[in-house]
């Protein structure tokens, strides 16, 4: 009987890390997310002035896709902090697996504003000028970079067991 809950709770340890893990992972992606939306919106919509996230319209119709852009990043960005409140409430929380993906998420919204809604969809530039490939490959080789550091940071905590013992407050 012993050996049976020693087995199960075994099992429970690793369910539990990976749960936890994937949490880390998650928080950080979408805190990342809204981070970087959040910079973007911040920086070359509000401050700079060099683009709107529609600007197939009029300034109007830019302003309020603005004004919906900026509320996708603070859903985000609130959402990953949530996540990372409960984890740190578990004493589950990874210091280095959030980072990852945080970078991850970064670099992968970053990506695809430059990629898919620069170049496919063409919702909007990053700046109207004669020669956008200069800015186009800087702001996607930085988002690949970012990218690279994340993934980078997530496998080396892919076999790290977490540190600290995985606490539920949820019955207590």
């Amino acid at each position: 009987m012993a050996n049976k809950n020693k087995d199960e709770n075994i099992h429970s340890n690793v369910s539990n890390r990976s749960v936890y893990s994937n949490r880390n992972l998650w928080s950080g992606i979408l805190f990342g997310i809204g981070l970087a939306a959040f910079i973007d919106e911040t920086v070359f919509h509000q401050l700079l002035h060099w683009h709107h996230f529609y600007d197939k319209s009029t300034t109007d119709v830019g302003l309020i896709s603005d004004g919906l852009f900026h509320a996708f990043s603070w859903f985000a960005t609130i959402g990953g902090l949530f996540m990372l409140a409960d984890l740190r409430r578990r004493n589950a929380f990874s210091h280095m697996r959030w980072w990852g993906g945080k970078f991850l998420g970064s670099g992968g919204f970053q990506l695809y504003d430059g990629t898919i809604q620069h170049k496919l969809m063409r919702i909007h530039q990053i700046r109207y000028v004669e020669n956008v490939v200069v800015y186009d490959l800087v702001w996607n080789i930085l988002a690949i970079l970012m990218m690279i550091i994340g993934v980078s940071l997530i496998f080396r905590t892919r076999r790290r067991p977490h540190s600290g013992k995985a606490v539920s407050h949820e019955h207590s």
